[in-house]
Order: structure tokens, then sequence, then C-alpha cells
């Protein structure tokens, strides 16, 4: 199967292509996500990666917090609150690609809302969408017709949703990269399921990869070892920072020593629970973390009984309690049966 170039690297069998995860684990400070740079490229990564969004487009006031933020922060609050402190602006973006080009290592952020698409399409040479977005099509669509290279995370996801993400961004482009991710922080090694990585490789025919969400290094190295062409990991600068995600982060040096292996080619016995069943599919945790991660159809402004439903009325933000993103097409030009107020979940009993 053919590699993909990202920048001016290569991912496929034989190419793993190393994205350092920052992620959120900044804290909203741009001097910690440079130092976060410093250390992926010190690391020896071929990327590192940001979350670009607008708390407000990315959560409702109401979203809870998922389980895995409540236990890893110690704090009782709205996701909204908690996001607000771990947001950086636009301007931090540029200075932070700014920063990757001087120092040599390639730029990606993962836009967590559609607003800001646009935006990184100048930044990045390829988009990584999170597991939150696996069913938010129209968020999938806009970036597939950037016409830039996709790489996918699956984690929540069976594979009937893994192959309508797939389908809709093939109708744009054929640079798609499928990750194999469990959702939750951390994820229990029991719950890797590589065998579904290598499952969605032969359904899909693309190319595929790990996102890893366990604590420790070595199921990564056991990823790239069977062929993975992406291999995804969280890193901190200090595990025990505020933060939802640095418990379940490498820290700089279990970074590199990973890297280390995976480049060296090492290639360890994989126990048969890492491998998993091969059934891709959501685990009992990840069941529960949808509500808080997936994504419904919302009202982006107050409509009035009667309207007609237009797409700027709508908006897609978490919680995933609702209506799927997907139906948002279906919604557009039908009438509201009610009113219906801003950041209200849109079900299907307010239209006519």
């Amino acid at each position: 199967m053919k590699s993909i170039k990202i920048g001016k690297k290569a991912a496929g069998k034989g190419k793993c292509f190393i994205i350092a995860e920052a992620g959120v684990n900044h804290k909203g400070d741009i001097n910690i996500a440079k130092r976060l740079v410093d250390a992926a490229l010190k690391a020896g990564a071929d990327a590192v990666k940001f979350q670009t969004f607008s708390s407000e487009r990315l959560v409702t006031k109401e979203a809870s917090m998922a389980a895995y933020q409540k236990k890893n922060t110690g704090k009782k609050e709205s996701q909204l609150e908690m996001l607000k402190r771990l947001e950086l602006k636009l301007d931090d973006f540029r200075e932070l690609k700014e920063h990757c080009d001087k120092k040599g290592i390639l730029f990606l952020s993962t836009p967590h809302t559609d607003d800001v698409v646009d935006f990184l399409d100048k930044l990045v040479p390829a988009f990584k969408t999170g597991s939150g977005d696996l069913t938010n099509l129209p968020l999938l669509e806009k970036i597939a017709r950037k016409k830039k290279p996709v790489i996918l995370s699956t984690g929540m996801g069976t594979m009937e949703e893994v192959k309508e993400a797939v389908g809709l961004i093939r109708k744009n482009t054929d640079d798609v990269i499928v990750l194999q991710c469990t959702t939750n922080y951390p994820s229990l090694r029991e719950d890797t399921n590589l065998k579904a990585m290598l499952a969605m490789e032969k359904e899909l025919k693309c190319l595929v990869g790990y996102s890893d969400h366990t604590l420790g290094i070595d199921i990564p190295v056991m990823a790239a070892s069977l062929g993975a062409a992406v291999v995804e990991k969280h890193f901190t600068m200090d595990k025990d920072m505020e933060g939802p995600d640095h418990k379940a982060s490498a820290d700089p040096e279990e970074l590199k020593e990973m890297i280390r292996q995976i480049r060296q080619g090492k290639k360890p016995k994989i126990p048969d629970e890492i491998m998993g069943d091969g059934i891709k599919q959501p685990t009992p945790a990840e069941i529960d973390l949808m509500k808080a991660a997936r994504k419904s159809i919302i009202a982006a402004k107050d409509i009035k009984k009667g309207q007609k439903i237009t797409e700027d009325m709508l908006i897609i933000k978490r919680p995933g309690t609702g209506l799927e993103p997907k139906k948002l097409w279906s919604i557009i030009g039908r009438k509201a049966g009610k009113d219906i107020k801003k950041d209200q979940m849109i079900s299907m009993g307010m239209l006519e």
C-alpha cells in the first residue's frame, strides 16, 4: 500500500509517522506550548500536535465534564469552564507554527470546531481529527474539501461508523489514514484491540495507525511493529500538572524512548490481551464517555415557532446526547414547531 506525504515526511508501512500530541497540556500558556514543541523535536517526533477550538462553539453551557476529566482534575465544573482555561488564541497558533518552522518540526492541530478549519488550512500540511468527531460528518466534509491528507481517529466508533466517515472523506481525497484508538484517559491495556487496526486496514483498504491513551510506551511500539503508518502519543512536560490529560501522557524522556524503539524497528512480543478480538466497537467505558465527547445539533440562536430552519441557525456542539451531526442536512429547510432557545439541543419533536 502506498505511503502518504505529510509535508516533507512520509507515512506508510515501514515509514511510521510519529505525532507527539501536546493537545491542551500547555494549560492555555503559549510559553509552555513552545516548550512542548522543543521537547517533541528533541524526542525525535515528526510532528507536534495541538487542539484548536473556541470553547463556546465546542460545548454547551450545561455540558458536564467526562468522568475521567473529573477524576484527573479533581474539580466539579462544566466542560465549558474547564476548556476556557485550556484555550489558546488564534494568534498563538500562528506563533506556534512559526516556532515549529524555525525549529524544524511539523505543526499540526486538530480542529474541534468548524470555524477554525479555514484558519488551520493555512498552517497545517494535513488534518488530524479527534475521535469525538468521527460521527460529525459535516465537519469531516469541510475538512476533506481542503484535499489534504486526513488522519482519522476512531475512538468510541463502530466499523460502520468508520466506513461512513471514510466514504465521505474519499469523495474529496484518497489520502486518509485511520487510527485505532480507545477513548479514555488513561485507557486500559486490555481495551487496546490492535487487531481492530488490522481489521480496518483490510476492510477499508487504507493505511492505518494507532493513537495511544494507555500508560507506558510499549503499546505504541507494538502498533508500529504491526505496520502502523502513524503513531500518536500524548505527552506533557510534567505529569503532575493540573489538567485533564497529564496523567495519561508520557513525559519527554518516555516519549524519546518510545520513538527510539520505533525507529530501531523493535518487534516486541504482543500479548493476546493487547491484540484483542479485532471487532471494531466501543468498549463499555467508551459508551459512557460518548455522552461527553461526541456532539449533537444545537440551536445557534433563538428560533421562533414557524421559522424555516437555515444552516446559520444550527451549530454542532458537545454533549453527544442529542441528534447526531449527520442529521443536520435533513433538518435544514424544516420549520420550527415551537420556540427554541439559543444553545438548546434540537430534537425532531421540536420540528414541524
